[in-house]
């Protein structure tokens, strides 16, 4: 039987929301008090988070250029989107591959109604507001389909999104549906923070986001291992380097952060069914 799904809280300024809290990392505006106080007090146990953040950025330019100009991959739907920023995966894709097919999707309402704002005379993406915990309904909403073919190939693109869910049944339920869901050779790529680096650290850290409310689901210790983060994509046909932390997949430049201070993981999966 399929673990419970734990209730989304509806939108509500007053709780933090991390996606808010890496907007005011990255600079931006689209955040609201009770995210910056949130965002000040996690800084207080790991400074290093805003550099996190823009790591996470590169890694995600490097994965989506490798599917979009090296994987031929033409269709992306991005789960747990995030505020707009530099950098979007739409720009990315369509300058590798002009033509190529965007879809957000973030279950925040804010998220939702800002990107459609921005995207609204752009006829290849498009913004669906949905619960990446119902992948059936997600993948079958009308703004998606009318964008994405999934009986052709796609990307599912999983940036610092499953860290926020505790239960590993759950996200195995999660990335199990979406590989059956998806064409043979589709991808999907993903970040996720790790505790092997720093796990006073990231105990401290979890412990917090779960007090806030912006981790869903029954609290969970510590983050996961590296390991474990494998462990969830059993099946997929990796490309160079497998998982990895994110400054050394693929590197384009300069390794901007010494060995052991990024302690988050990425990887790109090719489905082998």
């Amino acid at each position: 039987m399929a673990p419970p799904r734990p209730e989304r809280a509806k939108f509500d300024t007053t709780v933090p929301s991390e996606g808010r809290i890496a907007d005011y990392f990255l600079g931006g505006k689209d955040n609201f008090a009770a995210d910056r106080a949130a965002a000040e007090q996690v800084l207080a146990i790991a400074p290093e988070l805003p550099a996190l953040a823009r790591e996470g950025r590169r890694f995600l330019g490097r994965a989506v250029r490798f599917l979009a100009a090296d994987a031929g991959i033409r269709q992306f739907v991005d789960i747990g989107c995030g505020l707009p920023t530099q950098g979007n995966v739409h720009e990315i894709a369509q300058s590798a591959a002009p033509g190529a097919r965007v879809v957000y999707v973030d279950n925040d309402p804010m998220v939702a109604t800002h990107g459609q704002a921005l995207l609204q005379d752009d006829r290849l993406t498009t913004v669906v507001e949905a619960d990446a915990l119902d992948p059936a309904r997600m993948l079958t909403h009308p703004r998606l389909t009318a964008m994405i073919d999934l009986g052709r190939p796609v990307a599912i693109l999983l940036f610092s999104l499953l860290h926020n869910f505790p239960d590993d049944d759950l996200v195995t339920q999660m990335i199990k549906h979406l590989q059956k869901a998806v064409a043979p050779g589709s991808y999907l790529a993903f970040s996720h923070a790790v505790s092997d680096l720093r796990p006073e650290t990231t105990a401290r850290l979890a412990a917090v986001y779960q007090a806030q409310g912006s981790i869903m689901g029954p609290p969970r210790g510590n983050l996961r291992t590296k390991a474990q983060v494998e462990r969830l994509f059993e099946g997929l046909e990796f490309v160079d380097p497998g998982v990895a932390y994110i400054p050394e997949w693929r590197p384009d430049g300069a390794v901007l952060h010494r060995p052991g201070s990024v302690w988050v993981v990425g990887g790109v999966g090719r489905t082998t069914r």
